[in-house]
């Protein structure tokens, strides 16, 4: 079986949307709630690795796009999450499972404000001690 289909019978109740851009690019889409859940199955169950993951403020909310990465393919999963509360955005955190996701959830938690429930140390990291309570540069209105 390929790690593909392995990935989508593993994740078969969560998955909202399963997008592939490219043979190699899948982005699938799930719930907030599903993803300590799914994340644990990639990463422990199936052998990804965590590369990294990215936050933006779109139109219908903030994202969080989780790269995984099947190294013996190439293959690279994105988990798609949407929280459409702009105001009060907040997430599961990751870094429980592993280490390498603290900083960037620290990142996240700064630049765009997502409060991300159970991290070991949400404290700055890249902006200035000064740098005011409650505005965040990567957020597009406040």
């Amino acid at each position: 079986m390929s790690i593909k289909e392995q990935v989508r019978e593993t994740l078969a109740g969560r998955i909202i949307d399963w997008y592939e851009h490219a043979p190699r690019r899948i982005y699938i889409s799930i719930k907030p709630q599903d993803l300590k859940g799914a994340v644990s199955s990639l990463f422990k169950d199936l052998g990804l690795r965590f590369v990294t993951a990215s936050g933006q403020d779109t139109t219908k909310g903030m994202e969080i796009l989780y790269h995984f990465s099947f190294d013996k393919t190439g293959e690279i999963f994105s988990l798609r999450v949407l929280m459409e509360d702009k105001k009060k955005p907040e997430i599961d955190s990751i870094a429980p499972l592993f280490v390498g996701a603290e900083w960037i959830e620290r990142e996240m938690w700064e630049l765009l404000g997502i409060n991300f429930i159970g991290h070991p140390n949400l404290k700055r990291l890249l902006l200035a001690e000064d740098w005011p309570e409650g505005k965040y540069p990567l957020r597009q209105e406040q």
